[in-house]
């Protein structure tokens, strides 16, 4: 990746962004094509919070996009109270009208970024993040992120996460990103693969999942869990003590 961070995209330039691929993120059984084994990650995602978090009443899902994580969560548990966020109005729209079709909760939405929202304390049992933290820039970025999803989760609460990562070595950074090149070459040919990094190189700001899984630890969870990675994918979070 070649743009700095301060020259990658803004928050108002990433929301138009998505406000014209709602209907990409709205297919339960693909996911994001151009995330390697998406489908896999949902699930495993959904099963963790089921299986980790007791008595799931309230849950977070920030990037929430069309809402398909959160359709997964309710395929295991329902019904419970969502609280929704994106940038993208139109995807929140989207994610409340499909969500109110699987569960019989409460639906919240709240468009613009969950750094800057008025979310309560302590107020949900399960906080799901699918590919929105590679947005974050800087070091005290990330560090404050993680801090607040720590301050959102309840007690006996939990945070999951599926992403685009990085990794810690050149060597192995220049071999994962080969193998996705090589995925979305399979996907739509040389063409689409110079598409999405191009995408990604303006947009993303991705961490390696070793940097995340400290950051938790940090922010303070004290049982992080990695469930999968393939590649430049990761799929992992982490339980707060009760």
């Amino acid at each position: 990746m070649t743009t700095p961070l301060e020259k990658k995209s803004s928050v108002k330039e990433i929301k138009d962004r998505f406000d014209c691929d709602v209907d990409r993120f709205s297919n339960l059984e693909t996911g994001q094509t151009a995330t390697i084994d998406a489908p896999l990650a949902m699930e495993l995602i959904a099963q963790a919070a089921f299986k980790s978090t007791p008595n799931i009443r309230r849950v977070l899902d920030i990037g929430c996009g069309a809402g398909n994580n959160t359709i997964k969560l309710s395929q295991y548990v329902s019904p419970f109270d969502s609280g929704l966020v994106d940038l993208s109005l139109p995807m929140l729209e989207r994610a409340r009208q499909r969500i109110s079709e699987v569960n019989a909760g409460d639906i919240r939405i709240f468009q613009g970024d969950f750094r800057k929202i008025d979310l309560p304390d302590e107020g949900y049992n399960v906080t799901l993040a699918a590919a929105v933290l590679h947005h974050l820039r800087d070091d005290r970025d990330w560090e404050t992120a993680f801090g607040n999803i720590y301050r959102l989760t309840a007690p006996g609460g939990s945070i999951w996460i599926t992403d685009l990562v990085s990794h810690e070595t050149g060597p192995v950074q220049s071999l994962m990103w080969k193998r996705y090149g090589e995925y979305l070459c399979s996907l739509g040919g040389e063409s689409y693969r110079d598409k999405v990094f191009a995408y990604i190189d303006k947009e993303d700001s991705p961490r390696p999942v070793t940097y995340q899984l400290d950051l938790l630890r940090k922010a303070g969870f004290r049982h992080a869990e990695l469930l999968h990675k393939n590649s430049c994918f990761a799929a992992f979070g982490a339980v707060k003590e009760a």
